[in-house]
């Protein structure tokens, strides 16, 4: 017999991070789409709501490269790592709202959050690369038939001037732009369930970020959490940036398991 809720956070499982020809891709994120869509197949009749996030950008955004130029007046490339120090120097240049970006870099570096890194156009409004993977969306669909409830879509990143990893909060909230503040109402929604299964994509940034503002605004939270550790896959070269935040997460009781052993 079912003795506790259950909601499964699906963390940015969308085409370009996990279709090999999207612009993002993460390698390894469609095996696990697949994982996850067993998961939702084998499980589903013992999960109460199903939680999808959906990184939205658009083209002019902070952390795109058509943002930024070199002092040629090139476009900066994507990879392309970008201090305050580097602006400072005339290395690269915003082309719009240059105090602000500086004063978001500095804001950036003194707060501890992830270096601005520049990535390909990715999850554009509107384009594939931002619609839920289809494994993903098939799962959901069989879901929501078999069970009559429907999964629960959250958008993030739709400020151009802010780069949005976690799912609860931007990495700089811009004042005055509540879709950048800290998202206290959808933390109290997930706070609501007795287990809380997060996969998705990508461990490095995205599932990092949102785990570690669950440590830092959602204490309630951490006994809850369990992190589904083959769902989950790295931006290549970046899953350094992750480990620290992990290991924090165990020491304060977040679980760490795979889909073959969760207990719900």
């Amino acid at each position: 017999m079912k003795n506790k809720s259950t909601a499964l956070l699906i963390i940015d499982a969308q085409f370009d991070f996990c279709n090999p020809k999207g612009t993002l891709y993460v390698p390894g994120a469609e095996k696990d789409v697949e994982i996850i869509a067993q998961l939702i197949a084998t499980h589903g009749a013992e999960i109460d709501e199903i939680f999808v996030t959906l990184d939205t950008h658009r083209v002019l955004d902070i952390a795109h490269p058509l943002f930024w130029e070199d002092p040629n007046g090139n476009t900066v490339a994507p990879f392309t790592l970008i201090t305050a120090a580097a602006v400072k120097a005339g290395k690269w240049k915003p082309r719009y709202n240059q105090d602000y970006v500086l004063e978001y870099l500095e804001k950036l570096e003194k707060e501890g959050e992830f270096k601005h890194f520049i990535w390909p156009e990715h999850c554009l409004i509107g384009s594939g690369g931002a619609a839920l993977d289809d494994t993903i969306l098939h799962a959901l669909l069989s879901w929501t038939h078999r069970t009559g409830t429907d999964y629960k879509a959250v958008i993030k990143g739709t400020n151009p001037l802010t780069e949005h990893f976690g799912v609860f909060r931007a990495q700089v909230p811009i004042e005055g732009s509540p879709e950048t503040q800290l998202d206290q109402k959808f933390l109290a929604e997930l706070e609501a369930f007795d287990q809380v299964l997060i996969a998705g994509e990508a461990r490095s940034h995205c599932v990092a970020t949102s785990v570690k503002q669950i440590l830092q605004y959602a204490p309630a939270l951490i006994p809850k959490v369990t992190l589904l550790t083959d769902c989950v896959s790295d931006v290549t070269n970046f899953g350094y940036l992750a480990d620290p935040i992990f290991e924090e997460a165990k020491e304060k009781g977040v679980r760490f398991i795979t889909s073959k052993e969760i207990q719900i």
